[in-house]
């Protein structure tokens, strides 16, 4: 079994060796690295490149629009001036008239002739039919429909940018919360390797004193379980630090197989002072926090800008009780030409006019349409003040946390201190006889205890004051 715990750890430790050997990356250019590179991000700019030309598409409407069509017919009959008894009595017209005018019959041919001539001339050949037309129409009054819509996209794409400004928040505290989990990983993982010294040295030790009698052979073997206990810790936070390394690669959307080697150190006592002395907002007062949250959480900005799309959108429904103005304009054009008795040329004109629109009887449709867009922009305002108590509550209880990790990092610097104290106490009086073996690891497993309690508290303060300022929203995103 110790066979086995050993080689896994050997093969751990190569493993998290190979990814080390990277560049040391600093917090600052991990943060330009997710800006430029994460998914969430860059999802978030389509969006607001989106909402942007959605607007422009709505400007549009208040320009004149140009439209074609054309059309092509093939009928099984052709259209005729003349029917078919008219078509008979003009071709037999001298035939006619000879019968009641005898003196006509030697014209009789003639007539027929110019008989058939005018049945010839009114022949109409379409069978097949061409159509086309261009058509320009200008809104001059649309019930403020076009100016609804237009403000609505407007809205919209002001909102984009927010909720885009946001996730570049949530990305950068993202990268902030995966950097300092990965800062207290290293440092756990020098605290496993110095526990695992301490207790190298005290097997040393131990094994001198069963040479000497002065310890028995299962003092050796409590030893050697906390030498294979050490190597399992070891093993367990290379791991943590391997996945960690490989979360924080995909926020910044590196490869996965990165090496990353962070810059801080949660040994360094500058460091230490560095995020207690920056957790000042501990000392703001509840309401001006809250305040802050109000003006600056791009939640709230996003919700009033919706706020006000929604009174757009009433404003969209009342407009179909309006009457509706376009001026129009176009040309029109045939073959066979409708407008020169059916001639075999494409003819056409042009045209010139005014449509009213008028709505008198929807059965109710427009009034339903006004009903719904109130209910939807009252839900809204709901959502809106609803938000602004969760953000109240977020910002306090934030606030709190943080003020909880300063006092428990405080008293985790005494616990150090003491644990210290008492690994010196415990390895001297062994030394000369007066303290147990057992009271010694007790003193490792405590010191151990004490300086990861330590380094998690140094972490809390630091996360709990990158939360707070997330919840009053001031995450400085300069990069």
């Amino acid at each position: 079994m110790k066979k086995k715990v050993l080689i896994l750890g050997l093969i751990t430790l190569v493993s998290a060796n190979a990814h080390a050997v990277g560049r040391i990356w600093s917090l600052d250019t991990l943060r330009a690295r997710a800006v430029n590179n994460n998914k969430s991000l860059l999802m978030a700019e389509q969006k607001k490149v989106a909402a942007h030309y959605a607007h422009k598409s709505a400007t549009t409407n208040y320009l004149p629009k140009v439209s074609s069509s054309g059309a092509y017919m093939y009928t099984s009959r052709e259209l005729s001036l003349l029917s078919g008894d008219q078509k008979n009595t003009l071709s037999n017209i001298g035939t006619g008239l000879a019968t009641m005018v005898p003196n006509l019959a030697p014209m009789s041919q003639q007539l027929n002739a110019a008989g058939q001539g005018v049945v010839d001339a009114l022949h109409t050949d379409t069978r097949n039919a061409g159509i086309m037309a261009v058509t320009l129409t200008q809104p001059i009054y649309m019930g403020g429909k076009i100016r609804a819509y237009n403000r609505m996209t407007q809205y919209a794409e002001q909102a984009s940018g927010k909720m885009y400004d946001k996730t570049v928040e949530d990305v950068i505290v993202d990268v902030d919360e995966a950097y300092w989990n990965l800062v207290a990983l290293h440092s756990k993982k020098r605290l496993a390797e110095g526990y695992k010294a301490l207790v190298d040295k005290l097997e040393s030790d131990v094994e001198q004193l069963v040479k000497e009698g002065m310890a028995t052979k299962a003092d050796l073997l409590s030893v050697k379980v906390k030498m294979n206990e050490a190597g399992v810790t070891l093993i367990q936070v290379n791991n943590g630090i391997e996945l960690s390394r490989m979360n924080l690669c995909r926020i910044c959307g590196l490869d996965m197989d990165e090496p990353i080697e962070v810059e801080d150190d949660t040994d360094n006592k500058t460091t230490a002072k560095d995020a207690i002395d920056h957790s000042n907002l501990v000392y703001s007062t509840a309401d001006n926090l809250v305040m802050q949250a109000e003006n600056n959480r791009k939640e709230l900005q996003t919700l009033g800008l919706q706020n006000k799309i929604y009174d757009e959108k009433i404003k969209l429904a009342r407009a179909e009780y309006l009457p509706k103005v376009a001026m129009m304009g176009g040309y029109l054009a045939s073959n066979p030409s409708v407008f020169n008795s059916f001639e075999h040329r494409l003819k056409g004109m042009w045209s010139i006019g005014i449509t009213l629109n008028i709505p008198i009887l929807t059965w109710g449709d427009r009034s339903y349409k006004v009903k719904s867009a109130k209910a939807e922009a009252c839900m809204h305002r709901y959502e809106t003040e609803e938000t602004k108590e969760k953000i109240e509550l977020q910002v306090n209880q934030c606030r709190q946390k943080l003020q909880e990790s300063i006092e428990r990092f405080q008293t985790t610097v005494r616990s150090v201190e003491e644990a210290e104290e008492n690994l010196r106490y415990a390895n001297h009086g062994m030394k000369e006889g007066v303290i147990t073996l057992s009271n010694v690891m007790e003193a490792q497993t405590a010191w151990l205890k004490a300086k990861s309690e330590w380094v998690n508290a140094l972490i809390d303060v630091r996360l709990a004051n990158l939360y707070l300022r997330k919840a009053i929203g001031i995450i400085d995103t300069s990069i």
